[in-house]
């Protein structure tokens, strides 16, 4: 490997000149290969994982590296080969079965509190003004859309964020359903 040419690089020269050490280009292009590694994975840790792997294996090759101007192409191959043997080698930890298992720890609502409390919602909810319990009724239990509602009712979005703002704020402080929360 010759050393690069001192004086002003030329115009055909490689970006990549400027690493002579494999810390100097870790440092330069770690960014950029960072987001290549997170492409590759859903988790960011993950992909912090992924590219100290692919660094290793390429500092392990770095006398081997003929040119330099390549680096990020080797990298990302090392990127993309342990990635794809990571996967490989994953473990399944599911698998199907005819029944869902039940969650554990959670008990089932007693169906008479259910009710107790979906009886006193909607008494709460015909208590509002007319044109708020429109409103959440379209929004929560028709489950349009802010838009939709306002198309519905001829008013504004920003008319509907309000007046629900408002209603929802009324229904906390609804004197019935205190006790239930």
């Amino acid at each position: 490997m010759t050393p690069p040419p001192s004086g002003p690089v030329c115009a055909g020269a490689s970006q990549y000149a400027s690493y002579p050490t494999f810390s100097s280009y870790v440092r330069a292009r770690q960014p950029v290969l960072l987001r290549t590694a997170r492409s590759l994975t859903a988790n960011p840790c993950d992909a912090e994982d992924l590219l100290q792997t692919a660094l290793a294996k390429t500092f392990m090759a770095w006398e081997r590296i003929e040119d330099h101007r390549a680096l990020d192409g080797y990298v990302r191959r090392a990127l993309l080969n342990t990635r794809t043997s990571q996967w490989r080698k994953r473990k399944v930890d599911e698998f199907a079965c005819e029944e869902l298992p039940e969650p554990a720890g959670l008990p089932e609502p007693d169906p008479a509190e259910r009710q107790v409390l979906h009886d006193a919602m909607w008494r709460a909810v015909l208590r509002l003004p007319e044109r708020q319990r429109q409103m959440v009724v379209l929004r929560y239990y028709e489950d349009l859309s802010e838009a939709q509602t306002a198309e519905v009712l001829g008013v504004s979005v920003g008319t509907v964020k309000s007046a629900v703002s408002r209603a929802l704020g009324k229904l906390r402080e609804d004197p019935e359903l205190t006790p239930v929360r």
